[in-house]
């Protein structure tokens, strides 16, 4: 299987993430390094598999641990950090072509609605016919 995070990349996504904690005195599981971890959400979300069916063979701890972490990372703003970055440096490299780019309003709000090209017609009660007695 290729590299989904290559050393460079993961170079820069490191900074972003919180520091692992020490391995704790009383024993038990290591944890998965963050790096692992990375890895694993990364191809949960590039697949679309459930995170339970995440291979063990791929060595990124369980898909449990893996959503874990994602959730961890998701409330310190981590990805849109990332993305920040990573937008930064396509940007400095030249590498963004905005002729492709889509915006709708599942992506941003309209705040005010737009304008309104023709007046919407008044709807009026209709008088019809009642078949009850």
């Amino acid at each position: 299987m290729a590299e989904l995070v290559s050393d460079e990349l993961w170079e820069q996504i490191e900074t972003l993430l919180p520091p692992e904690p020490e391995p704790s005195p009383l024993g038990g599981r290591p944890r998965v390094t963050n790096r692992q971890a990375f890895t694993g959400v990364v191809f949960v979300l590039k697949t679309g598999i459930p995170w339970q069916a995440l291979p063990t063979e791929m060595n990124c701890g369980s898909g449990s641990t893996c959503w874990r972490r994602f959730s961890e990372w998701t409330q310190l703003a981590v990805w849109s950090k990332l993305h920040q970055l990573l937008l930064s440096q396509l940007g400095k490299a030249g590498a963004i072509n905005l002729e492709r780019a889509v915006i709708d309003s599942a992506s941003v709000r309209a705040v005010f609605g737009g304008r309104t090209p023709v007046r919407t017609r008044p709807i009026v009660r209709k008088p019809a016919v009642s078949v009850m007695c």
